[in-house]
């Protein structure tokens, strides 16, 4: 530890609780640094290849496990949690039953929740300097390799469900992620308790199947994955079953029982930008780069570039029912400039079986509604 030697580490953990909620965190809760159990697991993972073309987990595996070597001298996460739930946004159940609309996770449905969070962390660790003198610290949101929901757990912010996603009792599982790794021992919260019991909803839920047992994902299978980490053609045989969804999928969350305690973002960055809660796929796919650029510049979905973004919403358009709009919208970028979307391009006409349509398998249109 850089600072001081004295310092009362129960009030320093008070400060911090008390700032994180004026700063519009919904919880914070501290944990030791060792997750020997979740590094087996994540080993395990990695070693049956579930990781897909995430290369960067494999590369990672050490650090994602031993927050230490990210902060030499660390000996605590601190993990917060801030709701993102849109409360405001299209039903999510009418948008994926929809599918001339396109579908969108709805964390990502405001402004960048990276930025969001890791300036309110900055400025959480900042002011606590301030109050106790100098201390080490990272502040991280998917900014450094971290197991953040085994973290989490181990800080008492909830439990890893069957869907691998991290649940809490009084607030289900909408909500956003971040630590602050540290050098100072402050008191260390209890773990927190599962309560999944037998439910399993979540895992027939997933359309492609990627749960493929209680807590094991198999990412290659995931529509998360496909939609935003996959960089590649996604698999011919898996997109029928993304349907409408053209960035991430909430399925396995929706069907939670847990998330009948879900509360409504309190802050204002995460309110509907752009109309995205349920957007017409034709009029999507006929955005320009430029056009991409300016509206989803701010926004999660702009990591994801234009050309994995027009991969996305050329499949939800093969899956669409056929209309004037959803075949003209394809048609007109039958010559893209990137042959990945020119596949999936071909794919989606042929599902419409229209003649001259080449590539892909998926089956027969659906009829328009």
């Amino acid at each position: 530890m850089t600072g001081p030697v004295s310092i009362d580490l129960d009030a320093a953990k008070r400060a911090l609780q008390a700032q994180a909620h004026a700063l519009g965190f919904d919880a914070l809760g501290v944990a030791a640094i060792d997750i020997p159990e979740d590094e087996r697991h994540l080993l395990k993972w990695l070693d049956e290849g579930l990781h897909g073309e995430m290369g960067y987990m494999q590369r990672h595996a050490r650090l994602r496990v031993r927050p230490q070597e990210l902060l030499p001298g660390a000996v605590r996460v601190v993990s917060v949690r801030m709701d993102y739930w849109p409360g405001e946004a299209r039903a999510a159940g009418e948008v994926l039953a929809n599918p001339a609309l396109g579908y969108i996770s709805r964390y990502a449905l405001g402004r960048d929740y990276h930025k969001v969070l890791r300036r309110a962390l900055a400025r959480l660790a900042a002011d606590l300097a301030q109050r106790i003198g100098a201390f080490g610290y990272r502040v991280c949101v998917d900014s450094a390799p971290v197991l953040e929901k085994a973290h989490a757990r181990n800080a008492g912010l909830g439990w890893i469900g069957k869907h691998t996603n991290l649940i809490a009792r009084d607030a289900g599982s909408w909500f956003f992620l971040g630590e602050i790794l540290t050098d100072l021992p402050l008191p260390v919260d209890e773990r927190a308790s599962a309560h999944c019991g037998t439910c399993q909803a979540c895992i027939p839920a997933c359309p492609t199947g990627a749960i493929v047992a209680p807590f094991k994902l198999d990412a290659r299978r995931c529509i998360s994955y496909l939609t935003i980490e996959h960089h590649s053609a996604i698999p011919a045989e898996l997109r029928a079953a993304l349907g409408n969804r053209i960035y991430g999928c909430d399925d396995c969350q929706l069907v939670c029982p847990w998330n009948k305690f879900a509360r409504a973002a309190a802050h204002p960055d995460f309110k509907v930008r752009h109309a995205l809660d349920a957007p017409a796929l034709p009029t999507l796919f006929l955005w320009t780069s430029a056009e991409f650029e300016e509206r989803m510049r701010g926004s999660a979905i702009y990591r994801l570039g234009y050309e994995r973004w027009s991969r996305n919403v050329a499949v939800a358009l093969g899956n669409a029912p056929t209309s004037e709009a959803v075949v003209s919208a394809l048609r007109a970028r039958r010559e893209d400039a990137s042959p990945m979307v020119r596949e999936h391009v071909e794919w989606a006409l042929k599902r419409h079986s229209l003649p001259g349509a080449s590539g892909g398998r998926g089956g027969a249109p659906r009829p328009a509604h």
